[in-house]
């Protein structure tokens, strides 16, 4: 695999306070990357976008690069705690190349229930 098919994903804690880096490569899934980081990503509907338990902030800057979110998705925001105009569900990212240096924030309500 090349370089170029990397990407680069920094998750950045609630408070601002931790930030990881990694390499993930086109086409992974943000959950699965989040959650093999052991990011606070619960993702209780296993991608099936039943619920927002996997909800990020993305960076303004960073925003654009994302396709649109489906009207499917955007309903899951709406139940989502401290969404944002930059709200995600992780599930619903598949990261493409275009998408490198994509910074994402761990909303400050999340709560992680399968470490417990």
């Amino acid at each position: 695999m090349t370089e170029a098919s990397l990407i680069l994903v920094r998750f950045v804690s609630a408070d601002g306070e931790n930030v990881q880096e990694v390499q993930a490569h086109d086409g992974d899934n943000l959950l699965d990357v989040g959650q093999a980081l052991g990011q606070p990503l619960e993702g209780t509907c296993e991608g099936q976008m039943a619920c927002s338990t996997c909800h990020v902030i993305v960076e303004a800057e960073d925003f654009a690069k994302l396709p649109r979110a489906s009207e499917a998705e955007e309903d899951m925001l709406d139940l989502a705690a401290a969404a944002t105009r930059t709200s995600r569900l992780s599930c619903q990212i598949t990261l493409k190349a275009g998408m490198d240096s994509l910074t994402v924030r761990i909303p400050s309500d999340s709560h992680n229930m399968q470490g417990i």
